[in-house]
Protein backbone atom coordinates (compact mmCIF):
# COMPACT_ATOMS: atom_id res chain seq x y z
CA UNK A 1 0.00 0.00 0.00
CA UNK A 2 1.68 3.35 -0.43
CA UNK A 3 -1.32 5.26 0.94
CA UNK A 4 1.64 6.31 3.61
CA UNK A 5 4.44 7.30 1.14
CA UNK A 6 7.06 10.09 1.96
CA UNK A 7 9.57 11.00 0.26
CA UNK A 8 10.59 11.41 -3.50
CA UNK A 9 7.86 9.05 -4.91
CA UNK A 10 5.21 11.53 -3.10
CA UNK A 11 6.71 14.92 -2.87
CA UNK A 12 4.40 17.48 -4.60
CA UNK A 13 5.51 19.24 -7.53
CA UNK A 14 7.19 22.75 -6.58
CA UNK A 15 5.06 25.35 -7.16
CA UNK A 16 5.26 26.99 -10.71
CA UNK A 17 7.35 25.69 -13.41
CA UNK A 18 7.55 23.45 -15.63
CA UNK A 19 7.99 20.46 -13.19
CA UNK A 20 4.18 21.77 -11.69
CA UNK A 21 2.71 22.62 -15.03
CA UNK A 22 3.57 18.31 -15.95
CA UNK A 23 1.78 17.24 -13.14
CA UNK A 24 -1.10 19.15 -13.65
CA UNK A 25 -1.22 17.80 -17.33
CA UNK A 26 -0.59 14.46 -16.01
CA UNK A 27 -3.58 14.70 -13.37
CA UNK A 28 -5.90 16.00 -16.00
CA UNK A 29 -4.90 12.92 -17.99
CA UNK A 30 -5.40 10.35 -15.16
CA UNK A 31 -8.58 12.67 -14.24
CA UNK A 32 -10.34 12.05 -17.97
CA UNK A 33 -8.95 8.04 -17.84
CA UNK A 34 -10.94 8.27 -14.46
CA UNK A 35 -13.91 9.47 -15.96
CA UNK A 36 -14.41 7.10 -19.22
CA UNK A 37 -13.48 4.15 -16.95
CA UNK A 38 -16.38 5.54 -14.82
CA UNK A 39 -14.75 4.80 -11.47
CA UNK A 40 -15.02 7.29 -8.62
CA UNK A 41 -11.51 8.54 -6.58
CA UNK A 42 -12.30 6.12 -4.25
CA UNK A 43 -12.59 2.98 -6.43
CA UNK A 44 -9.63 4.35 -8.27
CA UNK A 45 -7.94 5.20 -5.06
CA UNK A 46 -8.34 1.52 -3.87
CA UNK A 47 -6.72 0.18 -7.02
CA UNK A 48 -3.68 2.51 -6.98
CA UNK A 49 -3.43 1.52 -3.06
CA UNK A 50 -4.67 5.58 -2.12
CA UNK A 51 -7.13 7.05 -0.59
CA UNK A 52 -9.79 9.62 -2.55
CA UNK A 53 -8.02 12.48 -1.26
CA UNK A 54 -4.38 11.56 -2.55
CA UNK A 55 -6.31 10.63 -5.85
CA UNK A 56 -8.03 13.92 -5.93
CA UNK A 57 -4.64 15.73 -5.09
CA UNK A 58 -3.39 14.26 -7.95
CA UNK A 59 -5.61 15.05 -10.75
CA UNK A 60 -5.08 18.42 -9.15
CA UNK A 61 -0.79 18.22 -9.68
CA UNK A 62 -0.56 19.07 -6.11
CA UNK A 63 0.77 15.47 -5.98
CA UNK A 64 3.11 13.66 -8.32
CA UNK A 65 3.23 9.70 -8.25
CA UNK A 66 5.76 7.07 -8.89
CA UNK A 67 6.35 5.31 -12.06
CA UNK A 68 5.12 2.15 -10.37
CA UNK A 69 2.11 3.79 -9.59
CA UNK A 70 1.72 5.23 -12.97
CA UNK A 71 2.09 1.90 -14.58
CA UNK A 72 -0.51 0.15 -12.11
CA UNK A 73 -3.25 3.15 -13.33
CA UNK A 74 -2.64 2.70 -16.82
CA UNK A 75 -3.46 -1.18 -16.41
CA UNK A 76 -6.67 -0.15 -14.47
CA UNK A 77 -8.08 2.40 -16.82
CA UNK A 78 -6.32 0.91 -20.10
CA UNK A 79 -4.42 4.60 -21.21
CA UNK A 80 -2.81 3.38 -24.00
CA UNK A 81 0.31 4.43 -22.40
CA UNK A 82 -0.95 8.27 -21.46
CA UNK A 83 -0.16 8.25 -18.33
CA UNK A 84 2.98 6.65 -18.30
CA UNK A 85 4.60 8.97 -20.99
CA UNK A 86 2.78 11.87 -19.08
CA UNK A 87 4.82 10.44 -15.73
CA UNK A 88 7.92 10.38 -17.73
CA UNK A 89 7.59 14.01 -18.97
CA UNK A 90 6.71 15.05 -15.33
CA UNK A 91 9.86 13.32 -13.83
CA UNK A 92 12.09 14.59 -16.71
CA UNK A 93 10.77 18.34 -16.25
CA UNK A 94 11.91 17.76 -12.12
CA UNK A 95 15.11 17.19 -13.60
CA UNK A 96 17.41 20.33 -12.92
CA UNK A 97 19.02 22.03 -15.86
CA UNK A 98 23.09 21.18 -16.20
CA UNK A 99 25.19 23.73 -17.81
CA UNK A 100 27.12 22.92 -21.26
CA UNK A 101 28.94 19.78 -21.52
CA UNK A 102 33.09 20.02 -21.68
CA UNK A 103 33.90 18.95 -24.97
CA UNK A 104 35.98 16.09 -23.42
CA UNK A 105 33.34 14.45 -21.51
CA UNK A 106 31.79 13.67 -24.57
CA UNK A 107 34.74 11.51 -25.91
CA UNK A 108 34.95 7.63 -25.60
CA UNK A 109 37.32 6.53 -23.72
CA UNK A 110 39.35 4.80 -26.33
CA UNK A 111 40.26 6.11 -29.60
CA UNK A 112 37.38 5.66 -32.11
CA UNK A 113 39.25 2.84 -34.20
CA UNK A 114 37.38 0.33 -36.40
CA UNK A 115 34.78 -1.76 -34.55
CA UNK A 116 33.14 -4.79 -36.21
CA UNK A 117 29.63 -4.27 -37.44
CA UNK A 118 26.96 -5.06 -34.63
CA UNK A 119 26.12 -8.41 -36.13
CA UNK A 120 29.66 -9.81 -37.23
CA UNK A 121 31.80 -12.61 -35.63
CA UNK A 122 34.13 -10.28 -33.62
CA UNK A 123 31.30 -8.58 -31.85
CA UNK A 124 29.68 -12.00 -30.97
CA UNK A 125 33.34 -12.87 -29.78
CA UNK A 126 33.27 -15.88 -32.56
CA UNK A 127 30.18 -17.23 -30.88
CA UNK A 128 31.93 -18.00 -28.03
CA UNK A 129 30.14 -15.89 -26.25
CA UNK A 130 26.82 -17.48 -24.34
CA UNK A 131 23.51 -16.15 -25.21
CA UNK A 132 22.60 -12.63 -23.21
CA UNK A 133 19.56 -13.02 -21.29
CA UNK A 134 18.31 -9.30 -20.11
CA UNK A 135 16.93 -9.77 -16.63
CA UNK A 136 13.14 -9.03 -15.87
CA UNK A 137 13.81 -6.41 -13.67
CA UNK A 138 16.16 -3.73 -12.20
CA UNK A 139 18.50 -3.52 -10.23
CA UNK A 140 20.75 -6.53 -11.45
CA UNK A 141 23.88 -7.58 -11.38
CA UNK A 142 24.66 -4.20 -9.81
CA UNK A 143 23.29 -2.01 -12.04
CA UNK A 144 20.40 0.77 -11.21
CA UNK A 145 17.86 2.23 -13.29
CA UNK A 146 19.31 5.14 -15.13
CA UNK A 147 15.71 6.41 -14.49
CA UNK A 148 14.37 5.38 -11.74
CA UNK A 149 17.55 4.94 -9.26
CA UNK A 150 16.55 2.39 -6.19
CA UNK A 151 13.03 2.09 -6.93
CA UNK A 152 13.73 -0.51 -9.60
CA UNK A 153 11.54 -0.75 -12.64
CA UNK A 154 10.38 -3.84 -15.11
CA UNK A 155 12.53 -4.47 -18.17
CA UNK A 156 10.91 -5.30 -21.85
CA UNK A 157 11.30 -9.04 -23.07
CA UNK A 158 14.60 -10.15 -24.39
CA UNK A 159 13.49 -9.71 -28.22
CA UNK A 160 12.15 -6.00 -27.22
CA UNK A 161 15.57 -5.29 -25.52
CA UNK A 162 17.39 -6.31 -28.43
CA UNK A 163 15.58 -4.27 -31.02
CA UNK A 164 15.45 -0.99 -28.47
CA UNK A 165 18.95 -1.39 -28.52
CA UNK A 166 19.75 -1.95 -32.21
CA UNK A 167 17.71 1.41 -32.80
CA UNK A 168 19.26 3.59 -30.18
CA UNK A 169 22.60 2.50 -31.64
CA UNK A 170 21.99 2.89 -35.12
CA UNK A 171 19.72 5.87 -34.80
CA UNK A 172 20.50 9.41 -36.18
CA UNK A 173 21.50 11.45 -32.28
CA UNK A 174 20.28 15.06 -34.10
CA UNK A 175 17.52 13.28 -35.43
CA UNK A 176 16.55 10.57 -32.54
CA UNK A 177 13.81 11.08 -30.48
CA UNK A 178 14.07 12.09 -26.00
CA UNK A 179 15.20 8.48 -24.21
CA UNK A 180 12.15 7.04 -23.67
CA UNK A 181 11.57 4.77 -20.49
CA UNK A 182 11.62 1.39 -22.07
CA UNK A 183 14.48 2.13 -24.36
CA UNK A 184 16.63 2.96 -20.75
CA UNK A 185 15.69 -0.03 -19.10
CA UNK A 186 16.88 -2.22 -22.00
CA UNK A 187 20.38 -0.50 -22.32
CA UNK A 188 21.45 -0.98 -18.54
CA UNK A 189 19.09 -4.62 -18.73
CA UNK A 190 21.35 -5.44 -21.73
CA UNK A 191 24.52 -4.16 -20.24
CA UNK A 192 23.74 -6.54 -16.98
CA UNK A 193 23.15 -9.63 -19.21
CA UNK A 194 26.26 -8.77 -20.47
CA UNK A 195 29.00 -8.30 -17.33
CA UNK A 196 27.08 -11.61 -16.25
CA UNK A 197 27.59 -13.06 -19.29
CA UNK A 198 31.26 -11.79 -18.63
CA UNK A 199 31.83 -14.27 -15.96
CA UNK A 200 31.99 -17.77 -18.00
CA UNK A 201 33.70 -16.12 -21.14
CA UNK A 202 34.06 -14.39 -24.29
CA UNK A 203 34.92 -11.17 -22.91
CA UNK A 204 37.08 -9.72 -25.81
CA UNK A 205 33.38 -9.97 -27.99
CA UNK A 206 31.76 -7.97 -25.10
CA UNK A 207 33.84 -5.31 -24.58
CA UNK A 208 33.48 -4.34 -28.26
CA UNK A 209 29.56 -4.17 -28.13
CA UNK A 210 29.68 -2.33 -24.79
CA UNK A 211 32.01 -0.07 -26.24
CA UNK A 212 30.02 0.27 -28.88
CA UNK A 213 27.04 0.85 -26.85
CA UNK A 214 28.81 4.04 -24.73
CA UNK A 215 29.87 5.50 -28.01
CA UNK A 216 25.54 5.48 -29.26
CA UNK A 217 25.46 6.92 -25.68
CA UNK A 218 27.95 9.71 -25.95
CA UNK A 219 26.56 10.74 -29.25
CA UNK A 220 22.81 11.20 -27.99
CA UNK A 221 24.65 12.67 -24.60
CA UNK A 222 26.06 15.84 -26.98
CA UNK A 223 23.05 16.53 -28.18
CA UNK A 224 20.61 15.95 -25.59
CA UNK A 225 18.29 18.47 -23.64
CA UNK A 226 19.50 19.06 -19.60
CA UNK A 227 16.74 17.07 -18.46
CA UNK A 228 17.94 13.88 -20.41
CA UNK A 229 22.09 13.96 -19.64
CA UNK A 230 21.55 13.03 -16.30
CA UNK A 231 20.24 9.64 -17.40
CA UNK A 232 22.54 9.79 -19.91
CA UNK A 233 25.65 10.52 -18.25
CA UNK A 234 24.59 7.27 -15.83
CA UNK A 235 24.22 5.07 -18.98
CA UNK A 236 27.59 6.37 -20.05
CA UNK A 237 29.34 6.42 -16.45
CA UNK A 238 27.76 2.36 -16.41
CA UNK A 239 29.12 1.34 -19.42
CA UNK A 240 32.54 3.00 -19.59
CA UNK A 241 33.17 1.20 -15.81
CA UNK A 242 31.82 -2.45 -17.39
CA UNK A 243 34.40 -1.81 -20.46
CA UNK A 244 36.86 -0.64 -18.02
CA UNK A 245 36.15 -3.95 -15.58
CA UNK A 246 35.95 -5.93 -18.93
CA UNK A 247 39.88 -5.22 -20.36
CA UNK A 248 41.02 -5.51 -16.35
CA UNK A 249 39.85 -9.23 -16.78
CA UNK A 250 41.81 -9.67 -19.61
CA UNK A 251 45.06 -8.02 -18.31
CA UNK A 252 45.08 -4.82 -20.50
CA UNK A 253 45.30 -2.54 -17.07
CA UNK A 254 45.91 0.68 -19.21
CA UNK A 255 43.16 0.81 -21.49
CA UNK A 256 41.11 -0.22 -18.22
CA UNK A 257 42.55 2.89 -16.34
CA UNK A 258 41.17 5.01 -19.47
CA UNK A 259 37.79 3.79 -18.89
CA UNK A 260 37.70 3.77 -15.37
CA UNK A 261 38.91 7.63 -15.35
CA UNK A 262 36.09 8.74 -17.63
CA UNK A 263 33.25 6.56 -16.30
CA UNK A 264 34.20 8.39 -12.41
CA UNK A 265 33.52 12.07 -14.21
CA UNK A 266 30.60 10.79 -15.86
CA UNK A 267 29.06 9.41 -12.40
CA UNK A 268 30.03 12.66 -10.66
CA UNK A 269 27.63 14.22 -13.51
CA UNK A 270 25.00 11.59 -12.92
CA UNK A 271 25.57 11.96 -8.81
CA UNK A 272 25.65 8.03 -9.10
CA UNK A 273 27.44 6.98 -5.93
CA UNK A 274 27.61 3.31 -7.03
CA UNK A 275 29.60 3.66 -10.16
CA UNK A 276 31.86 5.99 -8.18
CA UNK A 277 32.58 3.65 -5.51
CA UNK A 278 32.74 0.42 -8.22
CA UNK A 279 34.83 2.62 -9.92
CA UNK A 280 37.16 4.04 -7.16
CA UNK A 281 37.69 0.30 -6.05
CA UNK A 282 38.67 -0.91 -9.10
CA UNK A 283 41.53 2.22 -9.82
CA UNK A 284 42.99 0.91 -6.40
CA UNK A 285 42.69 -3.02 -7.51
CA UNK A 286 44.81 -1.24 -10.48
CA UNK A 287 47.14 0.19 -8.81
CA UNK A 288 48.53 -2.82 -6.31
CA UNK A 289 48.44 -4.86 -9.65
CA UNK A 290 50.82 -2.61 -10.64
CA UNK A 291 52.57 -2.64 -7.27
CA UNK A 292 51.57 1.05 -6.06
CA UNK A 293 50.41 0.40 -2.72
CA UNK A 294 50.31 4.50 -2.24
CA UNK A 295 48.11 5.19 -5.40
CA UNK A 296 45.77 2.12 -4.03
CA UNK A 297 45.27 3.74 -0.54
CA UNK A 298 45.16 7.15 -2.65
CA UNK A 299 41.91 6.07 -4.53
CA UNK A 300 40.76 3.64 -1.56
CA UNK A 301 40.48 6.72 0.61
CA UNK A 302 38.65 8.53 -1.96
CA UNK A 303 35.68 6.05 -1.77
CA UNK A 304 34.29 7.24 1.47
CA UNK A 305 34.48 10.94 -0.14
CA UNK A 306 32.73 9.54 -3.06
CA UNK A 307 29.63 8.37 -0.95
CA UNK A 308 29.41 10.06 2.54
CA UNK A 309 27.47 8.50 5.35
CA UNK A 310 27.00 5.44 3.50
CA UNK A 311 28.27 1.78 5.30
CA UNK A 312 28.23 -0.03 2.72
CA UNK A 313 31.34 2.55 0.91
CA UNK A 314 32.75 2.83 4.06
CA UNK A 315 33.05 -0.91 4.44
CA UNK A 316 34.94 -1.30 0.50
CA UNK A 317 37.27 1.54 1.76
CA UNK A 318 38.52 0.48 4.55
CA UNK A 319 38.96 -2.56 2.71
CA UNK A 320 40.98 -1.33 -0.03
CA UNK A 321 43.21 0.36 2.60
CA UNK A 322 43.62 -2.46 4.53
CA UNK A 323 44.84 -4.13 1.47
CA UNK A 324 47.03 -1.43 0.25
CA UNK A 325 48.77 -1.32 4.21
CA UNK A 326 49.16 -4.83 3.43
CA UNK A 327 51.59 -4.55 0.76
CA UNK A 328 53.84 -2.41 2.93
CA UNK A 329 54.00 -5.32 5.61
CA UNK A 330 52.08 -2.82 7.82
CA UNK A 331 50.70 -5.13 10.50
CA UNK A 332 49.03 -2.64 12.37
CA UNK A 333 47.09 -0.15 9.70
CA UNK A 334 46.23 -3.61 7.87
CA UNK A 335 44.67 -4.88 10.72
CA UNK A 336 42.64 -1.72 12.01
CA UNK A 337 40.60 -1.23 8.90
CA UNK A 338 39.83 -4.80 8.25
CA UNK A 339 38.10 -4.35 11.60
CA UNK A 340 36.57 -0.40 10.52
CA UNK A 341 35.36 -2.81 7.61
CA UNK A 342 33.83 -5.48 9.23
CA UNK A 343 32.17 -2.71 11.71
CA UNK A 344 30.47 -0.78 8.34
CA UNK A 345 29.48 -4.42 7.18
CA UNK A 346 27.53 -4.87 10.56
CA UNK A 347 25.65 -1.29 10.81
CA UNK A 348 24.19 -1.60 6.80
CA UNK A 349 20.79 -0.42 6.98
CA UNK A 350 17.46 0.87 4.85
CA UNK A 351 19.47 3.95 3.79
CA UNK A 352 22.32 1.95 2.32
CA UNK A 353 20.41 -0.24 0.18
CA UNK A 354 18.04 2.80 -1.15
CA UNK A 355 21.72 3.64 -2.93
CA UNK A 356 22.18 0.02 -4.29
CA UNK A 357 18.86 -2.31 -3.57
CA UNK A 358 20.66 -4.74 -5.40
CA UNK A 359 22.92 -4.73 -2.09
CA UNK A 360 22.62 -7.23 0.96
CA UNK A 361 24.29 -7.61 4.09
CA UNK A 362 25.62 -11.23 3.01
CA UNK A 363 26.86 -10.21 -0.35
CA UNK A 364 28.86 -7.18 1.44
CA UNK A 365 30.52 -9.36 3.89
CA UNK A 366 31.14 -11.88 1.33
CA UNK A 367 33.29 -9.11 -0.42
CA UNK A 368 34.67 -7.67 2.73
CA UNK A 369 35.97 -11.24 3.97
CA UNK A 370 37.60 -12.03 0.30
CA UNK A 371 39.64 -9.03 0.24
CA UNK A 372 40.35 -8.81 4.06
CA UNK A 373 41.33 -12.91 2.86
CA UNK A 374 44.04 -11.18 0.79
CA UNK A 375 44.92 -8.10 2.74
CA UNK A 376 46.14 -10.93 5.40
CA UNK A 377 47.50 -12.85 2.85
CA UNK A 378 49.83 -10.44 1.40
CA UNK A 379 50.83 -8.81 4.86
CA UNK A 380 51.39 -12.21 6.29
CA UNK A 381 53.83 -12.95 2.98
CA UNK A 382 55.63 -9.65 3.75
CA UNK A 383 56.27 -10.43 7.44
CA UNK A 384 56.45 -14.29 6.83
CA UNK A 385 53.88 -14.89 9.62
CA UNK A 386 52.06 -18.04 9.52
CA UNK A 387 49.15 -16.80 12.64
CA UNK A 388 48.49 -14.27 9.90
CA UNK A 389 47.98 -16.55 7.09
CA UNK A 390 45.67 -18.75 9.17
CA UNK A 391 43.82 -15.56 9.96
CA UNK A 392 43.51 -15.26 6.21
CA UNK A 393 42.28 -18.76 5.61
CA UNK A 394 39.07 -18.40 7.62
CA UNK A 395 37.98 -15.28 6.00
CA UNK A 396 38.30 -16.91 2.75
CA UNK A 397 36.73 -20.09 3.61
CA UNK A 398 34.20 -17.31 4.96
CA UNK A 399 33.79 -15.58 1.48
CA UNK A 400 33.80 -18.96 -0.68
CA UNK A 401 30.75 -20.20 1.95
CA UNK A 402 28.98 -16.94 1.24
CA UNK A 403 29.48 -17.03 -2.05
CA UNK A 404 26.91 -20.26 -2.83
CA UNK A 405 27.71 -23.10 -5.26
CA UNK A 406 26.41 -21.97 -8.36
CA UNK A 407 27.09 -18.41 -8.34
CA UNK A 408 30.13 -16.41 -10.44
CA UNK A 409 32.33 -18.91 -11.39
CA UNK A 410 34.98 -16.94 -11.90
CA UNK A 411 35.60 -15.59 -8.39
CA UNK A 412 34.50 -18.70 -6.96
CA UNK A 413 37.69 -19.84 -8.53
CA UNK A 414 39.28 -16.80 -7.66
CA UNK A 415 38.24 -17.69 -4.04
CA UNK A 416 39.62 -21.07 -4.21
CA UNK A 417 43.29 -19.89 -5.01
CA UNK A 418 43.08 -17.50 -2.26
CA UNK A 419 42.23 -20.48 -0.04
CA UNK A 420 45.58 -22.40 -1.30
CA UNK A 421 47.36 -19.77 -1.29
CA UNK A 422 46.56 -19.11 2.31
CA UNK A 423 47.52 -22.38 3.45
CA UNK A 424 51.07 -21.77 1.58
CA UNK A 425 51.80 -18.26 3.59
CA UNK A 426 50.69 -20.67 6.50
CA UNK A 427 53.32 -22.82 6.16
CA UNK A 428 51.31 -25.70 4.43
CA UNK A 429 52.61 -25.88 1.10
CA UNK A 430 50.99 -29.22 0.88
CA UNK A 431 47.26 -28.86 1.89
CA UNK A 432 47.97 -26.03 -0.85
CA UNK A 433 48.99 -28.31 -4.19
CA UNK A 434 46.26 -30.87 -2.86
CA UNK A 435 43.41 -28.18 -3.30
CA UNK A 436 44.54 -27.00 -6.54
CA UNK A 437 46.95 -29.91 -8.31
CA UNK A 438 44.82 -30.75 -11.29
CA UNK A 439 44.99 -27.06 -12.01
CA UNK A 440 48.91 -26.84 -11.63
CA UNK A 441 49.80 -29.91 -13.05
CA UNK A 442 48.03 -29.33 -16.34
CA UNK A 443 50.43 -25.85 -17.00
CA UNK A 444 49.47 -22.94 -17.70
CA UNK A 445 45.86 -22.07 -18.20
CA UNK A 446 44.45 -19.74 -20.85
CA UNK A 447 41.71 -17.73 -20.95
CA UNK A 448 41.36 -17.04 -16.63
CA UNK A 449 40.68 -13.67 -15.75
CA UNK A 450 43.59 -11.12 -14.94
CA UNK A 451 42.93 -11.47 -11.19
CA UNK A 452 43.01 -15.51 -10.79
CA UNK A 453 46.42 -15.66 -13.01
CA UNK A 454 47.66 -12.78 -10.56
CA UNK A 455 47.09 -15.01 -7.41
CA UNK A 456 47.86 -18.28 -9.54
CA UNK A 457 51.77 -16.68 -10.19
CA UNK A 458 51.87 -15.66 -6.71
CA UNK A 459 50.91 -19.41 -5.35
CA UNK A 460 53.46 -20.97 -8.03
CA UNK A 461 56.13 -18.68 -6.68
CA UNK A 462 55.52 -19.66 -3.22
CA UNK A 463 55.43 -23.09 -3.91
CA UNK A 464 58.49 -22.92 -5.59
CA UNK A 465 60.31 -21.33 -2.70
CA UNK A 466 58.92 -23.91 -0.43
CA UNK A 467 60.66 -26.88 -2.14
Amino acid sequence: MERNRTGPGSRAPRPGGREADAWREFGALLRHWRRRAGLTQAQLGAGLGYDHTAVSKIEHGARRVTPRTADRAEELLRAGGELRAACLRAERAGLPALDPLAPGLLRAPLPDGPLPPAGSGAAQDTGRAAPLHPPGRLPDYGLLCPLHDAEGCDVPGPAEVAALHAEFCEADPDAAAPLDADTAHALAARLAAQLRAGETGGRPGLVVAVERTLRAVLARLAVAPAAQRRPLARLAAEHAHAAGALRMQDGRNATAMACFDRALSWAELAGDQATSVGTLSDLSTLARLDGDPATALGYAREIARAAPGRHWAGAMGRIGRARAHALTGDVRGTLRHIDRARQHVEHIGTRDEADAPWLTIASMRMRVEAAAAAALRDLAAAVDDPRLARRALAAAETALELLGPAQLPASRLLFTVRVADCHACAHDPQAALDLLRPALEAGPVTGLPALVGYELRGLRERLAAAR
